[in-house]
C-alpha cells in the first residue's frame, strides 16, 4: 500500500519479531497512526474494536495473536485458550476461523519447544500468502476491466461503484475489490470510483476514499442511498464489492447495505462482481440468509460520529435523539442470483456451486 509515497503493509512484525504493528483504522482518515501489539489480549482488542478489520486482515491478525500467545506460554492449554479467545472476537467473517484453525492444527503437530518459531513462521507465511492471493485477484480483475472498457461506447472514465472498504486495509496488501481498480489505474485505464460512504462506520468515506486518494485514483464519495439513483441514470458501469463470507452456493455476506446495491444493479442491468480469496469461502454452508450469523454491534457506531474541527482536534458527537432505541446489524447476505461473477485468485467464476467447485475442487472436497 502507498501512504505518502511510502510502501506499507497493514500488519507486520517489528524488527525484533516480538511485537506486531498495525495501522489503526479507527484513526483514519484524519490521522495515520501505527500501533504496536504486544500480547494476545491487545490483538483481540484490536480486532474487536476494529483497529484492524476486513476479513482477510482479521485472519492474519489472529494468526499473529496466536504467535504472541506462544511467546508467553507454548503449552497445549495456551493454544486452546488463545484459539477460543480470538475466535470470539468477530463471529461473521470466516477467515478468522480459517486462520485460527490452521494455526491450532499446525501447533498441535509440533513439540512445545518448537511452537514459538513455528507459530511465527506460519503466521508470516499467511501474511505473505494473503498478499500474493490479493495481487492475483487484482490481475484477474484487471483483465475483466480491460474487456469491459474496450466494449464501452463514448468517452469518459469507467465508473465503478464499491461499498465499504475492500482495499489495502481490509487485507495485508492490495485488497480484494480495490485490487483490480489499482491495477487498472496503474495500467492507464481511466477509472473513476463511486465510493459509498457505508454507514454506520463510514468505512467507504473514511477508509476507501483515503486509500484511493493516496494512490491517486479519481473518486467521488456518495451517500449510501444514492447508488440506486446513479445506476438508474446510467452513471455506473459496474459494481465491485468484497466478501466476509461466501457460501458454497455463491451467496455473499458483506457489509450491511451490499444487498441493496445488488438489487439496484440487478434492476438496472449493471454487472455486480464480488472479489474474494478462496479463504473467504465457507464450504460447509449453502444458505447464507439462514446459516450465517449476522453480527450485531454497539449502537454507538450508529449514534456517534467522529470528525475533525478546524483546530485539528478530533471530536465525537451524538446525532440521535436521546432515548431512541438503536439497532446495528453489521452485515447482510446477497443471494447468488444477484451476483454476476466472483473474482478470485484463480480466475473468474459464476456464483454457483458447480462453477465454484470446478475452480476449487481441491478445497471444496476437503
Amino acid at each position: 500500500m502507498r501512504v505518502e509515497n511510502e510502501q506499507y503493509r497493514s500488519i507486520w512484525l517489528n524488527e525484533s519479531g516480538l511485537e506486531v504493528r498495525i495501522i489503526d483504522q479507527t484513526e483514519l482518515p484524519h490521522r495515520f497512526v501505527v500501533r504496536q501489539l504486544s500480547n494476545l489480549e491487545e490483538v483481540a482488542s484490536a480486532i474487536t474494536s476494529m483497529q484492524v478489520r476486513g476479513a482477510p486482515l482479521i485472519g492474519v491478525a489472529a494468526a499473529y495473536g496466536m504467535y504472541l500467545a506462544m511467546l508467553e506460554d507454548p503449552s497445549d492449554h495456551a493454544v486452546e485458550a488463545a484459539h477460543a479467545s480470538l475466535i470470539a472476537t468477530r463471529p461473521t467473517a470466516v477467515n478468522l476461523r480459517w486462520a485460527l484453525d490452521q494455526m491450532k492444527k499446525t501447533l498441535h503437530t509440533t513439540t512445545v519447544e518448537q511452537r514459538v518459531e513455528i507459530a511465527k513462521q506460519t503466521a508470516s507465511e499467511m501474511s505473505d500468502d494473503d498478499v500474493k492471493l490479493n495481487e492475483s485477484i487484482g490481475d484477474h480483475g484487471l483483465d475483466l476491466l480491460q474487456k469491459i472498457d474496450s466494449k464501452r461506447e463514448g468517452a469518459g472514465p469507467l465508473n465503478i461503484l464499491t461499498h465499504c472498504n475492500a482495499g489495502w486495509l481490509a487485507t495485508v496488501d492490495w485488497g480484494t475489490a480495490l485490487a483490480p481498480i489499482y491495477k487498472a489505474h496503474d495500467a492507464g485505464i481511466p477509472v473513476h470510483v463511486l465510493v459509498d460512504e457505508t454507514r454506520p462506520r463510514n468505512q467507504g468515506a473514511n477508509i476507501t476514499a483515503w486509500e484511493l486518494g493516496q494512490h491517486g485514483v479519481p473518486h467521488t464519495i456518495i451517500a449510501d442511498n444514492a447508488g440506486g439513483h446513479l445506476m438508474q441514470q446510467g452513471m455506473v458501469d459496474l459494481c465491485i464489492v468484497g466478501s466476509d463470507r461466501t457460501t458454497a452456493s455463491g451467496d455473499v455476506c458483506n457489509k450491511i447495505g451490499t444487498y441493496l446495491k445488488a438489487l439496484s444493479a440487478h434492476d438496472n442491468n449493471v454487472p455486480f462482481y464480488v472479489a474474494l480469496p478462496s479463504s473467504t469461502i465457507d464450504w460447509t454452508i449453502s444458505d447464507g440468509a439462514q446459516d450465517i450469523q449476522i453480527e450485531q454491534r454497539a449502537p454507538e457506531e450508529l449514534s456517534v460520529v467522529k470528525g475533525i474541527q478546524e483546530s485539528g482536534e478530533i471530536v465525537s458527537v451524538n446525532i440521535y435523539p436521546e432515548g431512541s432505541e438503536v439497532s446495528n446489524y453489521a452485515f447482510d447476505v446477497t443471494p447468488s442470483k444477484y451476483v454476476t461473477a466472483l473474482i478470485t485468485e484463480r480466475g473468474i467464476c459464476e456464483a454457483t456451486e458447480e462453477s465454484m467447485k470446478s475452480m476449487f475442487s481441491d478445497l471444496a472436497d476437503g
